[in-house]
């Protein structure tokens, strides 16, 4: 069952989200953290990877439409900084990948030798073998919260409202970066 309860620790968080504004609002914050390396997102189908992607590179100054991966394996990005430079953002779905080394075909290493490059990994448990490890893992999981709508206690009623548990954690890459997620706040 979903609750409101926040674990406030540099390199750990735990937050649920009850709406799809929620989630905007994470995505805002993690493009303020300014992570570089990669983001692995793990969760069941329609968790919410996508959604907390798309939201995150608009975020980070993307303007334009977000494509899925999903047939592609890869979308790049270049996002303009106010400095005037380029940030590479890569978001990656691995979930059709059949084999790892499939991963070196395309180029995938280039992407992660890239200096300041942040890669945005869907289903990086696919190669988890073949990638380096991440600077964060983010794990989403789809859940149902009992709500009392009932609000004079008389014969209580009960809906169902999904909200989405998102557990947040530094590697020790991303705890050498000085990211520190007790300021994500939703």
């Amino acid at each position: 069952m979903c609750s409101d309860r926040i674990t406030d620790e540099k390199s750990v968080k735990m937050l649920t989200l009850f709406s799809e504004a929620d989630t905007q609002k994470l995505a805002q914050q993690l493009a303020k953290l300014s992570l570089s390396g990669s983001v692995w997102l793990s969760g069941d189908l329609g968790a919410g990877k996508t959604t907390l992607t798309r939201y995150w590179l608009q975020a980070l100054g993307h303007a334009g439409a977000v494509k899925s991966p999903t047939y592609t394996l890869v979308e790049p990005y270049s996002i303009e900084q106010k400095e005037g430079s380029a940030k590479p953002v890569y978001h990656a779905d691995l979930y059709r990948l059949q084999d790892p080394e499939e991963l070196s075909f395309i180029g995938f290493d280039e992407y992660l030798d890239e200096e300041n490059a942040l890669i945005i990994i869907e289903w990086a448990s696919r190669a988890d073998s073949y990638l380096p490890p991440p600077t964060m893992f983010i794990d989403m999981t789809h859940e149902v919260h009992n709500v009392d709508t009932n609000s004079e206690g008389n014969n209580s009623k009960e809906n169902n409202k999904e909200c989405r548990k998102v557990a947040l954690q530094l590697s020790k890459a991303g705890q050498a970066q000085g990211v520190d997620l007790s300021v994500l706040n939703v």
